[in-house]
């Protein structure tokens, strides 16, 4: 095998190993915080956090006054059904427009795997929501995991994968991977300060969705060698040096 297949070989199967054991260990932490969660062991940590974003004595309001509560309701509807939905459209529609309609397939296939096995999460724990400060935002569902922080990161995530695999230069995908991070961060921090979540329910949402979407990574690879998803767009070979004259 010439040496640069090689290499390309032992870097793609290093990144496959790297995903799978990140993978076993969200798993394991959402794992771990539900066992504690359900002991009990969680709630003075969770009240301590809750507090510390409260003005002190008064319960009802969160640091920084209204403005700072505003904001935070606004960066919570990032990680709402309706944003994340056109979201998921649009992300589909450019791969549509590629020419990568089973990738597109595989996306909405991820996303609603996703939102199924956070309601399947949320209905099998069944945990009260927080009543030690009144809440923020109107909430209907249990609490653990949290919703909103596990779509975010199933959907913002796995739509970075996406998008990355149709991206020559590796600064794009770093810049679509960290960007969904952020966003999936945000989004469960502000489910925190709006008093909607403990905070145990946000880690355990992060661990699960990007668990998910490291799921759905990997199976884009293997799919794309089995000939299965449109493959991945790789760099281009640099070009080789043209020789000088020598003069």
């Amino acid at each position: 095998m010439p040496s640069f297949l090689s290499a390309l070989w032992r870097r793609t199967e290093a990144a496959t190993l790297v995903g799978i054991v990140v993978i076993a260990g969200a798993l394991w932490g959402f794992v771990a915080l539900a066992a504690e969660m359900v002991e009990g062991d969680l709630h003075a940590f969770d009240e301590a956090v809750l507090m510390a974003l409260r003005q002190p004595g008064d319960p009802a309001m969160p640091v920084g006054g209204s403005q700072v509560q505003v904001a935070m309701r606004d960066l919570t509807a990032l990680g709402g059904v309706s944003v994340l939905t056109i979201l998921v459209l649009v992300v589909a529609g450019y791969l549509l427009l590629l020419r990568q309609r089973h990738a597109a397939g595989l996306l909405l296939i991820a996303i609603l795997g996703g939102q199924a096995l956070s309601h399947l999460a949320k209905s099998g724990f069944d945990r009260p929501r927080p009543d030690l400060v009144p809440h923020g935002v109107d909430v209907a569902t249990a609490s653990f995991p949290s919703g909103h922080s596990m779509m975010s990161a199933v959907t913002y995530l796995t739509l970075a994968v996406m998008l990355a695999r149709t991206q020559r230069l590796w600064r794009l995908r770093v810049f679509f991977v960290v960007v969904a991070a952020l966003l999936a961060m945000t989004v469960g921090i502000s489910r925190i300060y709006l008093g909607v979540h403990w905070p145990s329910d946000v880690l355990a949402g992060w661990a699960l969705g990007a668990a998910w979407a490291l799921g759905v990574w990997l199976m884009a690879r293997w799919l794309a060698r089995r000939g299965r998803i449109e493959p991945e767009t790789t760099a281009p070979e640099d070009p080789a040096p043209e020789r000088g004259s020598g003069l």
